[in-house]
């Protein structure tokens, strides 16, 4: 297998409604709220289901790289319940090897419930459920071993049992690509991510923001050169002002695609690290991996959803 992904197993379950029902469940259009398990059971006794969809910053990614054809696989904790099903289901029919066996579990499938209103605006309220539960014992090291690459995501680092699943997967892998996620989890896991950046990561997908958020400085230069020092592939994506790369003295850039109609930023960095591994696996050069990780990223901002809709 060329890449195999893991992270956060979250079905995003598409629900539209009418103002009234957020204005009554005191629900702030266009926002993300976490919410617990009787929440979300409440939410979802009250609402129709349109549409599922398999979602998570990783898989989202390995989605894309299953859409360029290449062989592809995931890693995401689910309970085998309905919604657990209909995950794996999902994975499935975008041709993504699912690698987790569903169990009993207590704590239900993670869960994104996505309200639409008439005027397509996105509500949304985030149930974690069991996928932040990931352990060691999920990993199966012969799977990583037959793996390429192994594709972490930072929103699922945490001390305790994730950690211990970080370890055995870095510890049995070929090479390990990661991304930082969020500048949030960088700011609560800053000694622990450097450590990851430093010593045990061969590729490292970062913003602006994340990068210098890591090594505490305001310049882009510093971060340029903490990349250069790590002798290893970091990507840093930066908006408008397009990406870099950086590994050993070779460092390429490439600019942004300019786009009139940007309509949903939600999978931008999700596919634009799908288009860079996909260069990567296939042997292209940087700035090659660089325009592919743009490329992609720059169409799927132009319609819903993180994945590309394909005809």
């Amino acid at each position: 297998m060329k890449i195999l992904g893991i992270g956060n197993a979250i079905v995003d379950v598409i629900c539209k409604v009418e103002d009234e029902f957020l204005i009554k469940k005191s629900l702030i259009k266009s926002t993300m709220k976490l919410i617990d398990e009787e929440e979300f059971k409440s939410l979802i006794s009250e609402l129709k289901i349109e549409k599922t969809i398999s979602g998570g910053s990783v898989a989202n990614s390995i989605v894309g790289l299953s859409q360029m054809g290449d062989d592809v696989g995931f890693i995401g904790k689910v309970k085998d319940d309905e919604l657990g099903q209909k995950y794996e289901d999902g994975l499935k029919k975008e041709n993504v090897n699912f690698l987790y066996s569903k169990k009993n579990e207590v704590i239900p499938t993670g869960t994104c419930l996505i309200l639409v209103t008439p005027d397509s605006e996105r509500t949304m309220c985030t149930f974690l459920g069991i996928a932040g539960k990931i352990s060691d014992e999920d990993i199966n090291v012969e799977i990583v071993k037959r793996s390429e690459i192994i594709f972490l995501e930072g929103y699922l680092w945490d001390e305790g049992e994730p950690k211990k699943a970080f370890d055995k997967a870095i510890t049995n892998s070929n090479k390990v690509a990661m991304s930082l996620s969020d500048l949030f989890c960088v700011e609560r896991h800053k000694s622990n991510f450097l450590d990851l950046v430093k010593n045990k990561l061969d590729i490292i997908f970062a913003n602006e923001q994340e990068i210098l958020s890591l090594i505490n400085s305001k310049s882009f230069q510093d971060a340029v050169s903490f990349s250069q020092d790590l002798n290893k592939n970091v990507v840093i994506t930066r908006g408008e002002k397009g990406a870099i790369a950086i590994k050993n003295n070779e460092i390429v850039e490439c600019p942004a695609i300019k786009t009139t109609q940007l309509v949903d930023l939600t999978g931008a960095g999700d596919l634009f690290a799908a288009g860079y591994l996909h260069g990567q696996i296939n042997k292209l050069t940087l700035k090659e991996c660089l325009l592919k990780g743009t490329e992609l990223s720059s169409k799927v901002i132009q319609q819903y959803g993180a994945r590309i809709k394909t005809s």
